[in-house]
């Protein structure tokens, strides 16, 4: 039976872990066919199937609207499509595959310090050698409007099919774009960002083909989806705060100047009990407010906070309408 909605997850690595871990935390459990197969369902959505596929077929797929729902890196999504915001919604970033997509020079370039320095290396380097300055790279349309936003135009795109921050040490190039999460590797290989030098500041993304078919039974179903995983990543940022006030009444509007939501308030004779959610950067401001008072509480993580909007998919279904 064709499934009504398909998720596009990948099939290896760390990505896939992380992805089975929060689809598993939000309360939604992939179930893979076999250890290495290519399928797979969604525990208790009978009309979702799992798709598992490289990073970068995800975004091909995306792109043409043959899944509905995929997770890859932003730099894919964008080095992969040009007119993203026409075709694919970028739905909810998710935390984790962080990577920035850098321009990176070699250390001995000690006069180079932005992009408009490399700018006058790249015109000295064509006056002086008699030939452009060559950049490798496997993201080529990112590093190419790159540098054309940053007027540096003495250079040449050349495509890297192996390790791009080997490129400048073997000849191949003279620069490299590539991707860094902690910058060991462009280190390891004297290499370094100029302080302009970060194209995009990436990371997985649960991404949406606005080209998918979606019929009822997919639009219903990408509902439940997106309200448990929204309600999951709304509480990693929130916390649950209890306390008993006594015999003093804390006053609601002194607890909305930290942005606290009232969830119970109890008086009995034993005295006011409070429940709010809070963000958890106000912890230490609340936790003084009520040292001031002589009060003490307990502290929560709430699993999920589901909020009367599904903002997600009301504006997933704008889009596809």
């Amino acid at each position: 039976m064709t499934k009504a909605l398909t998720i596009a997850v990948p099939s290896k690595g760390r990505l896939e872990e992380k992805s089975a871990e929060m689809f598993t935390q939000a309360g939604m459990t992939l179930k893979r066919a076999g250890a290495r197969g290519y399928t797979g369902t969604l525990v208790g959505f009978e009309g979702v199937e799992i798709a598992y596929l490289s990073a970068a077929e995800i975004a091909a797929r995306l792109r043409d609207g043959s899944v509905h729902f995929g997770i890859t890196g932003e730099d894919l999504l964008r080095e992969e499509v040009s007119d993203l915001e026409s075709i694919i919604q970028l739905v909810m970033p998710l935390g984790f595959g962080h990577a920035d997509v850098v321009v990176a020079i070699p250390n001995s370039w000690v006069d180079v310090a932005t992009m408009a320095d490399l700018a006058e290396v790249a015109s000295d380097f064509r006056l002086h050698k008699g030939r452009l300055m060559r950049v490798a790279t496997k993201y080529i349309h990112l590093a190419t409007d790159y540098f054309a936003a940053n007027d540096v135009q003495d250079i040449q795109i050349v495509t890297s099919f192996g390790a791009t921050e080997g490129a400048p040490a073997s000849g191949a190039a003279e620069a490299i774009v590539d991707i860094t999460s902690t910058g060991t590797t462009l280190a390891a290989n004297n290499l370094r960002v100029p302080e302009d030098g970060v194209i995009l500041k990436s990371q997985a993304n649960l991404a949406a083909a606005l080209k998918a078919n979606w019929s009822p039974e997919a639009r219903s179903a990408a509902k439940q989806i997106l309200a448990r995983l929204s309600a999951f990543q709304r509480a990693a940022d929130m916390l649950e705060v209890k306390f008993n006030a006594g015999a003093d009444k804390v006053s609601q509007d002194a607890l909305k100047v930290f942005g606290a939501v009232t969830i119970n308030v109890t008086n009995t004779h034993d005295g006011q009990f409070v429940t709010l959610l809070i963000d958890r950067l106000q912890l230490q401001n609340i936790t003084e407010f009520l040292a001031t008072k002589q009060i003490g509480m307990t502290v929560s993580k709430p699993d999920f906070v589901f909020s009367p909007r599904n903002e997600l998919f009301e504006r997933l279904a704008g889009a596809i309408l």
